[in-house]
């Protein structure tokens, strides 16, 4: 059997990639990066921008509705977040688990954390960073369903 080499995918893509991706220039991709709230790129030590492949859709979402369907930015924001309400409402209903206000031990959390992301440190700090922001972002969220149910 010849050896099959695999097809390597990044975690993390520069600005200067995502912007070849698109063939638009890195201010662009800065704009809609502050513009739309669906794009939250991680940042390194020398703050520079690193963008998920999530993110990536994101911006192919953007790309389609504004350079190929005509959409105005404001137009574009209101589809997208139509788009994620008709995608929410056609989940199955699921009881979510309840988070909790303190730190979580990394290690008993991500057991398989040192040989799945065994690349350089600024990889791991990029990944530390947006789990952190998932976790608040969770977190507030959570807080605000606990208002809203209250009320």
């Amino acid at each position: 059997m010849p050896y099959k080499e695999k097809e390597i995918e990044k975690l993390y893509y520069t600005i200067g990639e995502v912007a070849q991706l698109f063939q638009v220039n890195t201010s662009h991709i800065r704009f809609w990066s502050k513009e739309f709230d669906v794009i939250k790129p991680a940042t390194n030590k020398k703050g520079n921008r690193l963008y998920t492949q999530a993110d990536i859709d994101n911006f192919r979402k953007i790309y389609h509705l504004v350079k190929e369907k005509g959409y105005t930015l404001k137009g574009a924001k209101t589809e997208l977040k139509e788009q994620r309400h008709r995608e929410r409402s056609n989940e199955p209903d699921q009881e979510a688990p309840a988070l909790l206000d303190q730190p979580v031990d990394q290690a008993s959390a991500m057991p398989f954390a040192g040989s799945l992301f065994s690349g350089d440190y600024v990889d791991k700090m990029a990944i530390r960073d947006s789990l952190h922001k998932m976790r608040s972002t969770l977190l507030e969220l959570d807080r605000e369903l606990d208002a809203v149910l209250t009320a």
